[in-house]
């Protein structure tokens, strides 16, 4: 009986241990979570209103070129915008700012980012350039994030788990110091010594302090992204819709405060929605230099996660059911808003005819927030090089120079912007370097030249590379060991891969692959893992063995 009763008590006792261990379990993940957001948030002083240099008084005498606005929205799909006939919630939310400035100047038709991810595009903008020339090729992460993101990705539910480097993530260096090197020149660098005044609002993500931060690479001034929510969590105008099938969204929840700082100023907590905290501020700063040239860089953190929409955006849109995507689309209208007040602010200041306006995305929509229409027709979400991945909508205004209605269906690139703005400003890109943009205005402009922008246009991200070439795209990649090959000017949609049907196509594109990489530099910091995407699935969508997938090294 006493060996019984010693038996029920040690049984009761590794139920008890048993159940503990569950729950310590279920709330590891959290306690990291909670550890990682405690070390890494910043505590933002309350909002600091900006000064903003003011120009002349009176209009500078002469000849005056162009103002340049140049609008970047972040992980915004194609099929997001209503100017290509799609439009959020099946076409129930119009962007009309937005598709009113692609009908008042040129619209190009096949447009691709510079890669499928934030930073290295960016770099392509502002240089012109491949990573092969300068080595940006990786997207800056925070210390611990891929550890972070590896520990929540790999729960035994996916096909295919994240990789982690953690020999590469020890010798990554602090995210300030993963940035583009001072000694590229930006297209601010450009404009300033043509006289412009350069201003930067937003996300940069090029590294910060005295080398790499907006300050030092041309911008006179600089309102920064300091952190990415878009109003406090708990603020009584914002609606959250978190992602709970996404690590990313996990990290930046924990990790993430509401802040902005000027001129590598102190951090501050902004007034308002960040999307028209950043609109008032661009507003003042067309205001403000008026009456002399001048460079504004907007880039937006929408329509990026977290998931966050302003309450009055998300009481007009009652009609969505579904929360989350009522939510994505109070984002996409903030965007739309936010190029509204841009184009009236320069209407209003008599600027309009005398100003060219750009507007594209960093790179396509992404698949970890779910929603499997922003990037349709198009396969591929952002961190693939698939069409849903880098082709973005690229939109020029240029009033009686651009004529509305123009239509470029040659392919053209990101890395185009810096050489078109130089020359639309009277001035030219650096002549010590390649440049491998092309200045796009004779194609705008007219008389058209007999043959396209482009021969061929590159991407690249570590082991994971692709090329287009008259009208056929390859993608080649080590993990999984695949190519893809698309004939893209009739397959636009990438549905058949002739890779095994074509192999002499596949041979001569990556021969023009590794003629692009010849003699390039290698990446300025490691890759610390890679992360499995699947091509035809949001990542809310069990994925299996059978789904096509790639691996983005980052």
């Amino acid at each position: 009986m006493r060996a019984r009763k010693t038996l029920i008590t040690l049984g009761a006792v590794l139920l008890v241990v048993v159940a503990l261990g569950a729950v310590a379990a279920a709330n590891f993940r959290s306690i990291i979570l909670f550890v990682v957001g405690s070390r890494g948030k910043e505590n933002p002083v309350a909002n600091i209103e900006v000064a903003w240099n003011r120009g002349p008084d009176a209009p500078v005498a002469g000849d005056r070129p162009p103002n340049i606005v140049f609008i970047l929205a972040d992980d915004l799909g194609i099929n997001d915008l209503s100017t290509f006939g799609g439009g959020v919630a099946g076409g129930t939310v119009p962007t009309p700012n937005i598709d009113a400035l692609a009908a008042s100047g040129a619209i190009m038709s096949q447009a691709y980012s510079g890669t499928a991810a934030c930073a290295p595009s960016r770099a392509m903008l502002l240089t012109g350039r491949y990573p092969t020339r300068h080595g940006f090729e990786f997207t800056p992460t925070p210390g611990g994030m891929q550890r972070i993101m590896t520990m929540f990705y790999n729960d035994g539910s996916r096909p295919h788990d994240m990789l982690r480097d953690a020999k590469a993530e020890a010798a990554q260096p602090p995210m300030a110091e993963q940035g583009l090197p001072g000694s590229e020149i930006t297209v601010a660098e450009v404009l300033k010594a043509r006289g412009y005044h350069t201003a930067h609002i937003g996300k940069w993500h090029l590294g910060g302090g005295k080398e790499f931060g907006a300050n030092a690479q041309g911008f006179d001034e600089s309102l920064l992204m300091a952190s990415g929510l878009y109003l406090p969590e708990d603020d009584p105008q914002v609606v959250n819709a978190k992602l709970p099938f996404d690590p990313i969204d996990k990290f930046i929840w924990a990790r993430m405060t509401h802040a902005a700082s000027f001129n590598d100023g102190p951090v501050f907590s902004p007034r308002g929605y960040l999307t028209d905290y950043y609109t008032d501020e661009a507003v003042k700063v067309i205001k403000a230099n008026r009456n002399r040239p001048f460079f504004l860089y907007l880039a937006h953190w929408g329509v990026h996660s977290p998931l966050q929409a302003s309450k009055a955006d998300y009481d007009a849109l009652s009609h969505i059911q579904d929360h989350r995507l009522r939510v994505y689309a109070s984002m996409v209208r903030a965007l739309d808003r936010s190029v509204g007040r841009v184009m009236q602010t320069l209407r209003e200041e008599g600027l309009a005819d005398n100003t060219i306006v750009v507007f594209t995305s960093d790179n396509g929509g992404a698949g970890y927030i779910g929603l499997p229409d922003v990037n349709k027709p198009y396969r591929g979400w952002k961190l693939t090089f698939f069409e849903g991945g880098i082709r973005v909508p690229y939109f020029i205004s240029w009033p009686g120079r651009i004529q509305p209605g123009t239509r470029l269906e040659d392919p053209v690139s990101h890395i185009d912007f810096l050489p078109t703005v130089a020359a639309a400003a009277g001035t030219t890109p650096p002549t010590d370097r390649p440049i491998d943009g092309k200045n796009l205005l004779p194609w705008l402009m007219g008389p058209r030249p007999a043959a396209p922008p482009h021969q061929a246009i590159f991407w690249q991200d570590g082991f994971y590379l692709a090329v287009l070439k008259d009208g056929w795209k390859l993608q080649t990649s080590d993990n999984p060991k695949k190519d893809w090959l698309f004939h893209v000017a009739v397959d636009p949609t990438e549905q058949t891969n002739l890779a095994a049907s074509n192999p002499a196509k596949v041979a001569e594109l990556k021969a023009a692959i590794a003629e692009h990489r010849r003699g390039g530099r290698s990446a300025l910091f490691p890759a610390t893992g890679a992360m499995p995407v699947t091509i035809d699935k949001t990542l809310e969508e069990k994925a299996t063995t059978a789904d096509e997938y790639i691996y983005w090294p980052g």
